[in-house]
C-alpha cells in the first residue's frame, strides 16, 4: 500500500510543480525534477526510490521516447541526417577531450581519464524530448537533428566504452559488441519496414478492446528489450518503434492513447524519480570538483553540439539551441558510471561526485533550451511582423 500512497504523492506534486514552473516561465519538466529532490531522502523523505518505483520510471522513459518517435517527421529526420551526424560526433569529441584532460589533472591514470571523458560524452535526450514538446519544436529541423544525434551519440559512446574496457582488462569482446550493434540496426530496420505494418493490420481485427494501441505497446516494449539486449539503450529501441508506427495509418490512434497513458502516470514518475534518486552525500567536501566537472559537462556539450550544427549549415542561434538540448546526461551516464565503479575505473568518492554532476546537467537543460529556443521564436516573430508591415 505504501507504493500506492507514494504514487499519489508523486502525481499530485509533479503536476503542481510543473504548473508553477510554467507560470515562472520555465518548462514544466524543471519543476518535476526539482520536486523529486524535495520529496526524496535529501529533503522530506516521503518518497523512496524503491525497485518497483524504478521499474515504473523505466516504463515512463520508454513511453516518453515512444511518443517522441510517433511524433517525429520522418522526412525531416532523413533531411537532418548530416546535421545529426555532425552534432553527435562533435558533441562527443569535445567532452571526451576535455574530460580526459580533467582526469589527468586530477591524477587519474590514462584509462581512467578516458573513461571519465566517455562518461561526460554520454547524452540522454529524454529530458530534452519533453522540453522540445512543450516548446513545440520536436518536429522542427533542430528537433530532428537533436533526436538523430542522440542515436548516434549513444552508439558511439557504447562502442567507445567497449573498446576501452577491452584494453583495460574488462571482460569485453569488442568484436561481439560491434556485431550486436550491426545486428540490432539491421534487424530493426527490416522489422520496421516489413513486420510492423503487417503485425498492426493482423492485430487490428481481433475481437477485443484497444487492439491497435495494445499492438503499438507490444512493438514498443519488444523493440526496447531488443535494444537493451544488444547493448543499445532501451530508449533508442522505443524511439525507433515510434518512428516505425508513425509511417503507418495507425499513427494518430496509437499516438493519442500513448500520450494519455504516458503523461497521466508513467512519465511524471520518471521525471520525479530522477530527483528522488539524487544523492548529495559528500557534496560539501567535493563542492569545488562538482562545480568544475559540471561546468565542463555543460560547456563541452553546448559548444560541441553547437559547432556540429553550425558546420551543418544552421545559424549560430539555432546551433546553440541544438547544443543546449544535448547537455543532459541522464540515465545513460548513470549506467556508465556504475560500470566504472564496478571495474574500479572510478573511486567511490568520484562516483558520488559524478552522480551530482549528472543531476546538475539534467536540471540546467530545460531552462537553457527555453532560453535559446525562445530567442529563435522572437526572431521568427520579428520577421513575420516585418513582412506584415
Amino acid at each position: 500500500m505504501l507504493l500506492i500512497l507514494q504514487l499519489a504523492i508523486i502525481l499530485f506534486a509533479s503536476k503542481i510543480a510543473g504548473d508553477l514552473s510554467v507560470r515562472l516561465g520555465q518548462p514544466s519538466v524543471l519543476g518535476k525534477l526539482l520536486v523529486g529532490v524535495i520529496l526524496g531522502p535529501t529533503v522530506l523523505g516521503v518518497v523512496t526510490n524503491s525497485d518497483i518505483l524504478k521499474e515504473i520510471s523505466n516504463i515512463g522513459v520508454i513511453l516518453l521516447m515512444f511518443v517522441a518517435g510517433l511524433e517525429t517527421d520522418v522526412n525531416e529526420f532523413k533531411r537532418s541526417a548530416k546535421a545529426a551526424t555532425n552534432v553527435g560526433v562533435a558533441g562527443i569529441l569535445a567532452p571526451l577531450g576535455l574530460g580526459y584532460v580533467a582526469g589527468m589533472f586530477m591524477g587519474m591514470h590514462a584509462f581512467e581519464s578516458i573513461f571519465l571523458g566517455l562518461l561526460l560524452s554520454a547524452t540522454s535526450v529524454s529530458i530534452s524530448v519533453q522540453t522540445l514538446k512543450e516548446l513545440d519544436q520536436l518536429k522542427s529541423k533542430e528537433g530532428s537533428a537533436i533526436m538523430g544525434a542522440a542515436v548516434i551519440d549513444d552508439v558511439l559512446v557504447i562502442l567507445g566504452l567497449a573498446f576501452l574496457m577491452s584494453f583495460a582488462g574488462g571482460d569485453v569482446n569488442l568484436g561481439m559488441v560491434v556485431l550486436k550493434k550491426v545486428i540490432f540496426f539491421g534487424a530493426i530496420i527490416l522489422i520496421s519496414w516489413k513486420v510492423v505494418p503487417w503485425f498492426l493490420k493482423r492485430f487490428a481485427p481481433l475481437q477485443v478492446t484497444e487492439t491497435i494501441f495494445t499492438a503499438g505497446l507490444i512493438i514498443c516494449f519488444l523493440f526496447a528489450y531488443f535494444a537493451e539486449y544488444t547493448g543499445v539503450a532501451a530508449i533508442i529501441g522505443a524511439y525507433i518503434a515510434g518512428i516505425a508506427i508513425s509511417m503507418t495509418k495507425f499513427r494518430d490512434e496509437v499516438s493519442h492513447k500513448a500520450e494519455t497513458i504516458s503523461y497521466s502516470l508513467f512519465v511524471p514518475v520518471f521525471f520525479t524519480s530522477i530527483g528522488v534518486s539524487a544523492e548529495f552525500s559528500g557534496i560539501v567536501q567535493n563542492l569545488g570538483l562538482i562545480v568544475v566537472l559540471s561546468l565542463i559537462a555543460i560547456a563541452t556539450k553546448l559548444v560541441g553540439g553547437a559547432i556540429g550544427a553550425r558546420i551543418s549549415g544552421f545559424k549560430w542561434k539555432n546551433s546553440m539551441a541544438v547544443g543546449a538540448a544535448m547537455i543532459s546526461r541522464g540515465e545513460v551516464a548513470l549506467i556508465i558510471a556504475a560500470i566504472g565503479l564496478e571495474n574500479k575505473l572510478l573511486s567511490a568518492d568520484l562516483f558520488a561526485v559524478l552522480i551530482v554532476v549528472v543531476l546538475v546537467t539534467t536540471i540546467v537543460t530545460p531552462p537553457l533550451m527555453k532560453f535559446f529556443f525562445s530567442r529563435l521564436k522572437d526572431d521568427a516573430d520579428g520577421v513575420a511582423l516585418k513582412k506584415n508591415a
